[in-house]
């Protein structure tokens, strides 16, 4: 397993985690240990959002491009650009597709094999500050600066329909079964169900929250701008527990299950990335199972898992029939005063597709023979580039 983390230095870091051998003690008390294991300086700012399936880890920047890193070989992958603006926020959805939002509006719908973009929609008026696929792969939900709730039918590539919000929300997450999703608005959080899209109920934090993470269907993990994390349950809308995880604020979380472990792991501005083992009773705070100093200011966090999984995770394609539901049809017509129908019903074409580049700063034209013949010289030129450009190592 590797923990990545991204920070305003522009490097993005890795580090790899060992459990440490049971002697038999007290498994709560279990160590892991780390080893850094490498740092890539390819962009040429700060780093927004970072992303991991079973082979890549994809980093976001300021400077307007995507990276993509082979974790399997360690080396630099390449870069897409189609974005004008800040990278906000990156979605893996299984091994096939990439979902990246961006300050320019655009939502981008990446191919994770040949890294071509499928699509780009003109997601917002204002920037993309966060998007959420549901589990299903049919639906995705976007915030973003132009005050509205935005929900996507992957399936046909289209809106689906338009919530006004009284404020700019900053997240927006689904639950692991997709049943609720929830929305953040400074320091505040709205619970929805999906069945009625109605807020249920509302969370509140003690200051503006930076990450949030599902920790069950019910139980989520909220950090904000102070050292504190607590554990909130959707459900009563109680705070379960909360414990002191750094000496400054916590931007970003990950949860993971592997066998006999369910770990959270927090990255904040102090410059630490840790890892809790979670209790099987969430109102129990989780015991610290190792901690990695990388003296930089972090801004976004990652778990590569060495494991094949998700290998048949896809999008659905566009043959199969929309996942819009009745009842959400109903949702509609109930909620019309404050649901503002999609003007753009018609389907979203296809984006000019967009290759991997190395250097590059255009995106590259719709295929045709000619611009076929030149992407594979250039695609040829990178996989030359790539065995000459290791990723530095670092011990």
């Amino acid at each position: 397993m590797e923990l990545v983390a991204g920070c305003y230095e522009q490097v993005l870091f890795g580090f790899a985690i060992h459990p440490e051998p049971d002697t038999g003690g007290d498994p709560g008390e279990q160590k892991w240990t780390s080893a850094a294991d490498f740092t890539h300086h390819a962009h040429t700012a700060s780093l927004s959002a970072v992303a991991v399936n079973s082979r890549f880890v994809v980093t976001g920047s300021k400077d307007e491009t995507i990276h993509i890193y082979d974790m399997k070989k360690k080396i630099d992958h390449g870069a897409l650009v189609h974005h004008n603006g800040t990278i906000t926020c990156l979605k893996f959805f299984g091994n096939r597709h990439l979902i990246s939002g961006g300050e320019d509006g655009l939502i981008c719908v990446w191919d994770a094999k040949k890294w071509e973009c499928l699509k780009s929609i003109k997601a917002h008026k204002g920037h993309v500050t966060f998007l959420s696929i549901h589990p299903s792969g049919k639906l995705a939900l976007s915030v973003g600066t132009d005050k509205t709730l935005r929900t996507w039918n992957l399936v046909e590539g289209r809106s689906a329909f338009i919530k006004n919000i009284k404020q700019n929300a900053h997240i927006v997450e689904w639950s692991p079964r997709g049943e609720k999703y929830i929305v953040v608005i400074l320091n505040k959080i709205d619970v929805y169900q999906l069945d009625t899209a109605s807020v249920s109920g509302t969370i509140t934090n003690e200051k503006r929250i930076s990450s949030v993470t599902f920790l069950s269907e019910s139980v989520l993990a909220v950090a904000g701008d102070e050292e504190v994390i607590r554990f909130f349950d959707c459900d009563s809308l109680m705070c379960l527990c909360e414990f002191k995880a750094h000496e400054n604020r916590v931007k970003d979380m990950f949860s993971f299950e592997v066998p006999e472990h369910h770990v959270i792991v927090t990255a904040s501005s102090d410059g630490f990335i840790k890892m809790w083992k979670l209790k099987q009773d969430k109102k129990v705070p989780p015991s610290l199972l190792c901690e990695v100093k990388t003296n930089a200011r972090l801004t976004c966090l990652g778990v590569w898992l060495d494991r094949m999984t998700d290998t048949q995770k896809s999008l659905p394609s566009a043959a199969e029939p929309s996942p819009v539901s009745k009842k959400q049809s109903k949702i509609n017509k109930k909620e019309a005063s404050d649901v503002v129908q999609e003007e753009e019903r018609q389907s979203i074409p296809d984006s000019k597709k967009c290759g991997l580049t190395g250097d590059s700063n255009k995106p590259m034209k719709a295929d045709t023979p000619v611009s076929a013949k030149k992407r594979k010289m250039v695609e040829m030129s990178e996989k030359q580039k790539r065995k000459k450009k290791k990723i530095r190592m670092t011990h």
